[in-house]
């Protein structure tokens, strides 16, 4: 296989701003500080490969090319004003791969709890034409597997086989949970026997600790409570994932009313007492209040015996984030309000997980400072998890390199009490703050993920890597409303 089949001249960025979406939320264009953070990387790119001796992709391939983009990233907010947070990178490490690698390589038990993939043949897809085209194609295709314009070429990035490579050959994620979106019950865009089968290619390998399944379960439409059953004896699901502000009504739900109470009792009572909750990026104005997490303090407090993991942390896209209002009523203080005001202490049984959420922080490290020092201040260190809300974003390895360098910066420390994010605290979100609500145990799992054949496949890997730096969400509004409309 020649190296660099992928994006051969380097044209791509290891660390990827854009304006890709997770298909849950609309797509906003890059601001000006993103576009000018992407040029001056691209720009480094091309002067410190030259001054490395080497080609450009090659670069970019290396520690040093993603610590070049990080820094990049670093002047353009510093030169608009944004000093809240930032990578913490010597400036050095553009060239020094030792440098580099001290901070954007780790050993940390990576524990992604929010991971995706659409079924490319599935029978969401009957009334499609095959010709349909949701994008605006570039003129190369998305990913390897797409080899022509067209919805079924474009469905083969977010298939199993590119999953498990951008998952765990190209980044150093250990285990995820596969989790699903919401639909109607015979037109589901991942069967939970197509989540099953892709697990077992993945058991075969002899990773059979690290991939998860959730059962998608919303008791607002007809058979979801029924077949809650079968997901957990035929399945063996390891936690239920639920969409608050979806129905197939248009109408949602909240969790401390009915239909959410029935979800919330027959959890408990066959034993999976973890319950994912989309909270956050509205779909838009229809059940906008359901997707607030307004209810998650009041049933956190009356069953102290379930775990409630607020996908997405509350965070709205668009709305910058500062430090805590509880009049504010919306994204992440709307959840904080209601732990507070329902007496739920931190480090009990609310957590907050980042997919999406952190990959839009990237782009404003202001928000991102406050993001995460609301949420470890106030549902607890022990309890921030780690998602990525991949495949869409393409391989979760920018985000992971991105996280491992981010500091809050000292001023807000100090003004509102915020956490340093330090290397232990790190490793609490990246992944043994999920080992407890998913009932793992840290000893059985690296037993397992240190040693089977996903482990020696990667270092073999990664003897001659070849990411693709590709995101597989819509980038634009068009876009989005096209895949919309498929139901993906």
């Amino acid at each position: 296989m020649p190296r660099f089949r992928h994006d051969p001249e380097g044209r791509r960025l290891p660390i990827k701003l854009d304006s890709a979406s997770n298909g849950e939320f609309e797509p906003r264009p890059l601001s000006a500080t993103n576009r000018l953070a992407n040029r001056l990387a691209r720009e480094a790119a091309t002067k410190n490969a030259r001054r490395s001796g080497m080609k450009r992709r090659e670069f970019l391939v290396s520690a040093c090319g993603a610590a070049s983009t990080l820094l990049a990233i670093n002047a353009a907010n510093a030169a608009a004003g944004k000093t809240g947070g930032s990578f913490e990178l010597d400036a050095d490490a553009a060239l020094d791969p030792e440098l580099a690698l001290n901070k954007l390589a780790g050993r940390e038990f990576i524990f992604d709890i929010q991971g995706h993939y659409v079924d490319p043949n599935g029978n969401w897809l009957r009334d499609v034409p095959i010709t349909a085209t949701p994008f605006d194609w570039p003129a190369k295709a998305r990913c390897e597997l797409a080899k022509e314009p067209g919805l079924r070429s474009y469905l083969q990035c977010l298939g199993p086989r590119e999953f498990i490579k951008d998952v765990f050959l190209d980044s150093d994620t250990d285990m995820m949970v596969l989790s699903f979106v919401p639909s109607l019950r015979d037109a589901e865009p991942l069967t939970i026997e197509e989540a099953a089968a892709t697990k077992e290619i993945v058991d075969n390998m002899e990773g059979s600790h690290r991939l998860l399944l959730h059962g998608r379960v919303n008791p607002n439409q007809d058979g979801d409570l029924e077949g809650m059953d079968e997901l957990a004896g035929r399945w063996k699901i390891s936690a239920w994932k639920t969409y608050t502000q979806w129905g197939p009504d248009e109408k949602g739900f909240f969790l401390h009313e009915e239909p959410g109470i029935r979800l919330i009792e027959k959890a408990r009572q066959l034993g999976i007492r973890t319950l994912c909750v989309h909270k956050g990026l509205p779909f838009g104005p229809k059940s906008y209040e359901h997707s607030l997490a307004s209810d998650i303090g009041i049933v956190a407090k009356r069953y102290p015996d379930v775990n409630f993991i607020v996908y997405h942390s509350g965070f709205i896209v668009g709305q910058a984030e500062r430090a805590y209002d509880p009049k504010r009523g919306e994204g992440v203080d709307e959840f904080v309000r209601s732990v507070i005001e329902n007496d739920v202490k931190p480090n009990s049984n609310v957590y907050a997980e980042l997919g999406s959420t952190w990959r839009m922080l990237m782009q404003d490290p202001d928000s991102a400072a406050h993001t995460l020092g609301k949420l470890f201040k106030h549902i607890g260190e022990d309890n921030v998890v780690w998602g990525t809300d991949s495949i869409w974003y393409g391989s979760p390895q920018d985000q992971i390199q991105a996280f491992r360098a981010f500091q809050i910066g000292a001023d807000l420390r100090e003004k509102h009490g915020y956490s340093e994010i330090t290397p232990r605290l790190r490793a609490k979100v990246f992944g043994l703050n999920a080992l407890r609500p998913y009932g793992l145990d840290m000893e059985d799992v690296m037993k397992h993920t240190r040693a089977d054949r996903v482990w020696r496949q990667r270092e073999e890997y990664r003897e001659e890597p070849d990411p693709a730096f590709l995101t597989y969400g819509p980038k634009t509004r068009r876009e989005f409303l096209n895949l919309l409309r498929l139901g993906a």
